[in-house]
């Protein structure tokens, strides 16, 4: 299994932001979404970092107060992972495990495609193993 089946069962809809966005705003909007991670892009649309609400802890962290009138760009992680939808799951896990990332951008031909979280990894490995056990109570009762 792969990036892509991952992507075929949650859609491929990500929530995006540019460098110059304020943070208070791209906080509500994620709030609004219930999402734990945006992509940062520049006016060419490449990957230029990607915000998490570990990377808002720090900011508030650093900043305190003056958080709620930083940029995007002030508080984002700048150097992030990212995978194909080709890549394997094991291959995702190491990833995100080596890097502690806990979202990854998709990128295909340079451009983002998807994004994948640890949670959605994980669920796809864990329904993997289901379904693996099933076939193989399957196999046992029929012999």
């Amino acid at each position: 299994m792969n990036v892509e089946t991952i992507l075929a069962r949650k859609g491929a809809d990500v929530f995006t932001t540019n460098p110059d966005a304020g943070l208070a705003d791209i906080a509500k909007s994620m709030t609004d979404r219930r999402i734990g991670a945006t992509v940062v892009i520049d006016q060419n649309d490449r990957l230029v970092g990607l915000l998490s609400e570990c990377d808002f802890v720090r900011a508030l962290a650093a900043r305190g107060e003056e958080c709620a009138r930083l940029t995007v760009a002030d508080a984002m992680s700048p150097s992030v992972g990212s995978c194909k939808p080709g890549d394997s799951i094991a291959g995702v896990m190491a990833l995100m495990t080596e890097r502690r990332h806990r979202h990854l951008p998709v990128m295909q031909d340079g451009r983002l495609v998807g994004i994948v979280s640890l949670g959605d990894v994980v669920r796809h490995h864990v329904d993997e193993i289901e379904n693996e056990a099933q076939a193989m109570r399957d196999y046992i009762s029929s012999g």
